[in-house]
């Protein structure tokens, strides 16, 4: 899967980083990971779609190779870098349709787009978007003014996080079926210890994506998520798993009630189920897409 670097500098002074396939003529397919990865941790997936598209990687603030970038600056405004970078940097790709995906906060990023720039994309797949109900959304809201939010169990847990091991394969083989890698292929797995990991300066290797830019993600929420959602015009399809959260499918009842251009299919595994199951994940965003289901 040939691939070739790009940058893009913020207004905010640092700079977001992400990967592109060579343009060949194919549509183009933009894709925003999950928090805590970075783009290539689904290189199986891409590399099944990189037979129908061309790739636009973007990893976001304190992601893969993005700049941490100091204070998170938010949902909202990393889906404007995204649509920024995007339109900055991918010049080449304009004249080729766009379409969009993404996996849990990646997904809400893409849906924040969808929203804001409803004739951008064609078509979009949400790989378990993490659609928090306006109740949750509002408990973050008051949380983050109190200060309360930065204590919520998946933030504690993500700055509790290990961040280092002594070599990529002490990574894999202690990451193995645990936690948030339970089931996952084992191309999988090494893309994530691949690309997610860095060489640190005492030999070993470290998390790309500090813990506490994590915890960051865990503890804030987007601004006006439903009333973007009631915006989005373009055909969004959302693979939720069977065993996910429970107010992801919730969400998505709430929004296909609302919005007749989203619709739902559930799928086996988990939140990460495009790790578990790479190939039919392909498959599913590929032919919903492509058109060849409604």
């Amino acid at each position: 899967m040939p691939l070739k670097p790009w940058a893009h500098s913020t207004r905010e002074g640092f700079t977001v980083r992400g990967w592109h396939s060579p343009p060949s003529g194919k549509p183009l397919l933009h894709f925003i990971h999950g928090n805590g990865f970075c783009s290539l941790t689904y290189e199986p997936m891409l590399q099944k779609l990189a037979a129908h598209f061309d790739l636009w990687l973007f990893d976001a603030q304190g992601h893969g190779d993005s700049d941490h970038g100091g204070r998170f600056v938010g949902w909202n405004r990393n889906a404007d870098i995204a649509k920024e970078a995007l339109d900055k940097q991918g010049t080449a790709f304009k004249s080729v349709p766009h379409y969009a995906t993404g996996h849990s906060f990646g997904g809400v990023l893409t849906s924040l787009i969808l929203g804001d720039h409803q004739q951008h994309f064609q078509r979009a797949v949400l790989l378990d978007p993490v659609l928090m109900p306006p109740a949750m959304l509002m408990g973050l809201s008051v949380g983050e003014f109190t200060g309360i939010a930065k204590q919520t169990p998946m933030a504690r847990q993500a700055r509790a996080r290990r961040r280092h091991w002594a070599s990529r394969q002490e990574a894999f083989e202690l990451l193995h079926g645990r936690g948030t890698y339970k089931g996952w292929a084992d191309e999988a797995l090494m893309a994530f210890v691949t690309h997610a990991l860095k060489d640190a300066a005492d030999g070993g290797v470290e998390l790309k994506c500090k813990p506490s830019r994590e915890a960051d993600i865990f503890s804030t929420g987007p601004d006006r998520l439903w009333g973007l959602l009631g915006r989005v015009r373009t055909p969004t399809l959302v693979l939720h798993a069977s065993h996910t959260f429970p107010f992801v499918k919730e969400s998505l009842g709430r929004w296909m009630a609302m919005n007749d251009a989203v619709s739902g299919e559930e799928v086996k595994g988990g939140h990460c189920f495009m790790q578990e199951h790479p190939v039919q994940t392909a498959e599913q965003v590929a032919a919903y897409l492509l058109g060849s289901t409604t």
